[in-house]
């Protein structure tokens, strides 16, 4: 019986904390748009503004973004609406 508790309360305490299933994720975005040395500025504030992004690498030779974030607080939508709205539409690189 004492064992069984002790499953069911160990159960209960992963599932009531998300934080054990989050992870940190590295995504490459191509960046539309980016004609001049100051665009990259604009890109990598704007990804940086999202909740939850740890690391940002704006390449403007690439016209790509690297961008590091905590998937339980961000998500790919958000990074790339955040894009968007800059005037810098994105997308995952394949």
């Amino acid at each position: 019986m004492t064992k069984l508790i002790s499953c069911v309360a160990f159960t209960l305490g992963l599932l009531g904390t998300s934080t054990a299933f989050a992870g940190e994720r590295t995504v490459t975005l191509a960046v539309q748009n980016m004609y001049c040395a100051a665009c990259p500025y604009t890109v990598k504030s704007s990804l940086e503004a999202v909740p939850g992004v740890t690391k940002v690498a704006v390449s403007f030779k690439n016209k790509t973004a690297v961008v590091t974030y905590d998937d339980v607080k961000a998500d790919l939508k958000a990074l790339t609406l955040a894009t968007t709205t800059a005037g810098y539409p994105s997308a995952p690189k394949s």
